[in-house]
């Protein structure tokens, strides 16, 4: 009977309690006797983790926020790393969070506690020098793409390409019919999918752009109809607020994004991870992205990558149009988004390959490479 392991694990927001928890539950079948500890949300503590403080408060967003809480963060990882030098876990697994979580392994691996770090950074893009960090105090990088494992690899950091849980959760094939009749939206005439963001800042200088968009588009194709899932109701409430006066045969959904992107022939949509699931959907699609004048100056001399969306980095190729700050205009969306209704195919064959490539059952293979490295 294998002794028992001590996993010390932390996730800084909703997207790292889902990883989390389906890799607790990958440990778990693969070495019965587990003690997790650290920091997760509701599904890593229904997977036995007992949370040394609410997940909550770690997930900040914005420059300004941060500010605003730093103290308390500063203080509870300085606790957190005391308690989890004296604990000795047999590995620490930091789930992305990279501001918090890269020091903590920093610290813990100079105690001698093995490391992990779930997630990349987007070091290939910006802040490269971040890489000497990761590399002084990681010895394992668990990346969800492969061209992210491929730049590690080049900086001499163990790694390892475990794929997207998202690639294992959604079909390959999705069911277009099903999800229009359930949206209410069957019958002739394309559908397309406006998503402008989940954020208040991205939908401002999204939203009218891309109503415009669609106003456009339905002089030239009076059939087509127009379906918008909003992150949260703020966000509905902004986006009702941008459609008055405008007349659009337009659906507003509360979350589902997915099932938006099931019934969709095309999608018009911000930059952002909202892209990889419209791919994973087989959805034709225009990127376009808007920063303000400074921080759009201050990032085209930081990012070191030729593109900014993932299906992009992903194909390696310009495989999706991008159309960012100027260049985003409602004729230049419309003219670019109009083939795409006629034919996707090209797109939608890149995106079927990305798909099969990152669909590699990534709780699992994230499992293997934790036991494998407490193996050596």
């Amino acid at each position: 009977m294998p002794a028992q392991l001590c996993v010390a694990l932390v996730a800084g927001e909703a997207s790292g309690d889902i990883l989390g928890a389906g890799l607790m539950r990958a440990l778990k079948a693969r070495h019965g006797d587990i003690e997790f500890i650290g920091v997760g949300g509701p599904l890593m503590q229904a997977e036995g983790m007992v949370s040394d403080f609410p997940m909550e408060r770690l997930a900040v967003m914005g420059l300004v926020e941060v500010l605003g809480r730093l103290r308390e963060l500063l203080k509870r990882r300085k606790l957190l790393i005391q308690t989890l030098i004296e604990r000795k876990p047999d590995v620490f697994i930091g789930i992305d969070a990279p501001d918090f979580t890269l020091n903590i392994e920093l610290k813990l691996r100079q105690a001698g506690i093995k490391t992990v770090h779930y997630v990349s950074p987007s070091v290939w893009a910006w802040r490269q020098k971040r890489v000497l960090k990761i590399r002084e105090g990681c010895d394992l990088m668990l990346t969800l793409f492969p061209f992210e494992a491929r730049f590690y690899e080049e900086k001499g950091v163990p790694v390892r390409f475990v794929g997207h849980t998202l690639a294992d959760a959604i079909p390959l094939q999705a069911d277009r019919e099903a999800a229009r009749a359930e949206l209410g939206l069957a019958g002739p005439g394309a559908v397309v999918a406006l998503m402008p963001g989940s954020r208040g800042g991205e939908v401002g200088r999204l939203g009218a752009l891309f109503f415009d968009a669609a106003q456009l588009l339905l002089k030239q194709r009076p059939d087509v109809r127009f379906v918008l899932p909003c992150a949260n109701p703020e966000r509905r409430a902004q986006i009702e607020q941008l459609l008055v006066g405008r007349a659009l045969p337009l659906t507003l959904l509360d979350g589902q994004s997915h099932k938006a992107l099931a019934a969709c022939d095309a999608v018009l949509i911000a930059s952002g991870t909202a892209t990889l699931e419209a791919l994973l959907y087989k959805r034709p699609m225009v990127v376009a992205y808007k920063l303000s004048p400074v921080s759009f100056w201050i990032l085209k001399r930081m990012v070191k990558s030729p593109y900014v969306s993932l299906p992009n980095l992903l194909a390696q190729r310009l495989l999706v149009p991008e159309l960012l700050q100027d260049a985003a205009t409602p004729e230049a969306l419309v003219n670019t988004l109009l083939p795409l209704l006629d034919s996707g195919k090209e797109q939608t064959r890149g995106f079927d390959e990305i798909h099969r490539t990152l669909r590699r059952d990534a709780s699992n293979q994230a499992a293997e490479g934790v036991l494998q490295l407490l193996a050596h």
